[in-house]
Formats: structure tokens, C-alpha cells, sequence
């Protein structure tokens, strides 16, 4: 088979009298005459090129030591996962709306809500959610259903991250459903369709959970419940997979999960995967619900929601296959006790960690934020998130070593 070349003779010619140009001198020389000054050297070859190009790139401030949070987490992500959900058997240009018709992307998407049930100690989990805002929106909506539209008020946490926080606000407001936000419980909940919280919450308090009067909706950070008992007192549980093998990112594409008792399954949003035998008597899956408009009557959707983040859910799913239960564990055991020694080191220096009970991240209290964080930023660490003009967010996770906490002290 010969070697495509896009551009023969007569194609680059026809391009040239397209242009008005007898030559390709011709048409560089319209090129300004300061770029003929721009010395590129000799020519490379390809290792040598990459060998330049990372030098050049090391010049730069890229590499800093992270300690950002605030629900995307810098997190150890095995090579394998990449690898596999890169496959061509998997990865194609339609992933996130595809039908799911084929086994083997159905079965990942099965073992996907098999785990998310078991970590969140829920009965059954959907194949996924856009991210984690839209989850808590779509379980506020879901909870209105579930009250049969008769409480039309959701009581919802001033904890919650503030990104979640707007996306629920305006999603009750295109459905007119008030929503009011709460820093104590009240004692009555019962005029509420629902009751949603985070926890741990935005600030990274780890709080008790109580059975509630209405539906309870807690959003959970995942990779606390490798160590924290699931949150069995709710009625539906969302958030952000994010920390299960998804890189940041720069913030996304990431996908949220949804999970819920069972007497609640047809009022989720999206859709379901279960598992069967054909005719020959051998597992087989398919889309068991499908409550989305694209595929019934849309007065019985539940939502518009028109796609699950699959590709994001395989990752997830092969994240938690390849570190296994005793591996997700010890990484949440890791990142707590790195933030427990780093808030610990911070108050050997006084400065004053604001929570009691915490996972993987605290709320420090400083004379100037701003001045505190650039000053850590000048030494290479993005030592958290500014939350007002004395407070900051600090998250400590696996991947942040012994000397990058020393470094964060030493710079302060």
C-alpha cells in the first residue's frame, strides 16, 4: 500500500493559481520579513525535538505542589486505566450518547452501578450522571416527584459546594420549586419535599446523618467512603466520580453518580443496566429503565437528561477494579492522615484549623489569605482555595509526598 500524500503536484498548483501565486516562494514571500529572523535552528530529529521542547517547557512554572480541593482532587490514577478506556473497543467519537447496545460496554456500565451501590450503601445506582451539580439538581427534582408534587419547597445546605449551589438554584427555578438554604437543620423538615446536604460538606466537615421526615439527599465525596461508613440513612445519594480514577482535568469533563433505595427506582432520572440470561441460558445485559424522553412517552420522562458519561463511568469502574477494596481503602486512610499531619504542622506554627472532624480537607485561618497563598504559589504550591479575605480551603491527598508538606511550612 503506498503512502498517503494529500498534496500532489497539480493539487498544489491549482492551490497556488487559486491564490494568485506562480511558486510556493512566491507565496512565503508574503510572509512579514521579521519572521525571517526567527532563528529555529537546525533540523531535530524526533527524540532530540522532544528533548528540546521539554527543556523549553521547564523554564516554565508548571510542576507545583497541589493542595487544591473543593470537589476535583488530585489523585493517583493507575496506567493501566487510561490504557484500557482508550481502547478503540470503547473509545469513539459518539461515547457519551451512544445506546449502549453492545455487551461489553454494558456489562462495565452494570459492575459501574454494582460499585456505586455498595459504596454508597444504597440498593441500586443509574449508569451515570453529567457531574456532580447536575446530580444533586436531577435528586432534588426526582425528590419532587417522590412527594407527588404536593411539597413544592427543598431545603438545602449553605454547605454545599457553592458551584452545586447555583446549579440547583437554577434548575428549581426553571421548574418553580422554591429552594431555601439552611446553615442549622430545623426541627420540623416535613413541609419540604427534601433535605439535601453534603457531607463531608464543602468546607470538609464529616457530620453525624440522621434519618429525616422527608426524603434525605446526601452529596458524597467518594473517596471518603473508603473509610467513612455509608451514608444508609438516606434516600438518595449523588455527587461527583471524579476522585475514582478522572484526571482534573482543569475542572471537567468529569460525571456525577446517582444512587437511591430501591422503592424510589423508576422516579431516577437517566437510565439502567441490568443483568439476564438469553435464550441459550448465558449472562446478558441491557437497558433494564429507560426514563429519559428519547425513549418513552414524555410526560412519563423523568428528565430531560439525555446522556450518562459512560466513558468517565469505565474509567471509574476500572479505577476501583485495579486498586481493589483493600487498595481504595488505604488510600483514603493515606489522605487523611497526610491532612491531619499537615493541619497539625500548621498549628505548630499558628495557624488555626476551624473544623473538628475532617477526611481529606480543612478550613485554615490566616491574617491574609491572598498574601498567604501567593506567597506559597512563588514556591511552587497551590497551598489551597481562597474562601474570603482570612480563610482557605486545604486539601491534602495519596499523591502529596512528606517533603511537599515540609516545603508548605517552610514557606509560610
Amino acid at each position: 500500500m503506498k503512502n498517503f500524500i494529500a498534496h500532489t503536484f497539480d493539487v498544489r498548483n491549482e492551490m497556488l493559481k487559486a491564490v494568485s501565486c506562480a511558486s510556493i516562494e512566491d507565496l512565503f514571500k508574503q510572509v512579514p520579513v521579521q519572521f525571517k529572523e526567527f532563528n529555529m535552528g537546525n533540523p531535530l530529529s524526533e527524540m532530540d525535538a522532544q528533548k528540546k521542547v521539554k527543556a523549553l517547557a521547564r523554564k516554565d512554572k508548571t510542576e507545583y505542589a497541589c493542595f487544591l480541593g473543593g470537589g476535583v482532587y488530585n489523585k493517583f490514577i493507575p496506567a493501566a486505566v487510561n490504557y484500557v478506556a482508550q481502547r478503540f473497543e470503547f473509545l469513539t467519537a459518539y461515547t457519551p450518547y451512544q445506546p449502549e447496545i453492545s455487551q461489553g460496554t454494558l456489562q462495565v456500565i452494570y459492575e459501574y452501578q454494582t460499585m456505586i451501590s455498595r459504596l454508597t450503601g444504597m440498593d441500586i445506582a443509574n449508569a451515570s450522571m453529567y457531574d456532580g451539580a447536575s446530580a444533586c439538581a436531577e435528586a432534588v427534582l426526582m425528590a419532587h416527584r417522590i412527594a407527588r408534587g404536593k411539597k413544592n419547597k427543598a431545603l438545602v445546605s449553605n454547605k454545599l459546594n457553592p458551584e452545586y449551589k447555583e446549579v440547583v438554584k437554577t434548575y428549581l427555578w426553571a421548574q418553580d420549586i422554591e429552594v431555601e438554604f439552611f446553615e442549622e437543620l430545623p426541627e420540623t423538615v416535613s413541609d419540604y419535599c427534601c433535605v439535601l446536604i453534603q457531607n463531608p460538606d464543602y468546607y470538609g466537615e464529616v457530620s453525624e446523618i440522621k434519618k429525616l421526615d422527608t426524603t434525605l439527599i446526601v452529596c458524597a465525596n467518594l473517596s471518603s467512603l473508603s473509610i467513612l461508613e455509608p451514608p444508609r440513612e438516606a434516600d438518595i445519594v449523588v455527587g461527583d466520580i471524579q476522585p475514582l480514577g478522572i484526571s482534573m482535568n482543569f475542572g471537567g469533563p468529569h460525571a456525577g453518580y446517582m444512587a437511591c433505595k430501591e422503592a424510589y427506582m423508576r422516579q431516577m432520572p437517566g437510565r439502567l443496566v441490568g443483568k439476564t440470561l438469553d435464550k441459550d441460558g448465558k449472562d446478558a445485559y441491557t437497558l433494564t429503565i429507560q426514563t429519559r424522553e428519547q425513549h418513552i412517552k414524555r410526560e412519563k420522562a423523568t428528565s430531560n437528561i439525555c446522556s450518562n458519561q459512560s466513558l468517565i463511568a469505565l474509567s471509574a469502574t476500572l479505577y476501583l477494579s485495579l486498586v481493589g477494596e483493600e487498595g481504595f481503602k488505604q488510600t483514603g486512610i493515606m489522605s487523611a492522615n497526610i491532612a491531619h499531619a499537615l493541619s497539625r504542622m500548621l498549628a505548630g506554627r499558628g495557624i488555626k484549623t476551624i473544623n473538628k472532624n475532617f477526611f481529606n480537607e480543612f478550613v485554615i485561618e490566616v491574617s491574609n489569605a491572598e498574601e498567604f497563598l501567593e506567597n506559597l504559589k512563588k514556591e511552587g504550591i497551590l497551598g489551597g482555595i481562597k474562601l474570603d479575605k482570612n480563610r482557605i480551603l486545604v486539601c491534602a491527598t495519596e499523591m502529596n509526598t512528606e517533603e511537599e508538606i515540609l516545603d508548605y511550612i517552610n514557606a509560610i
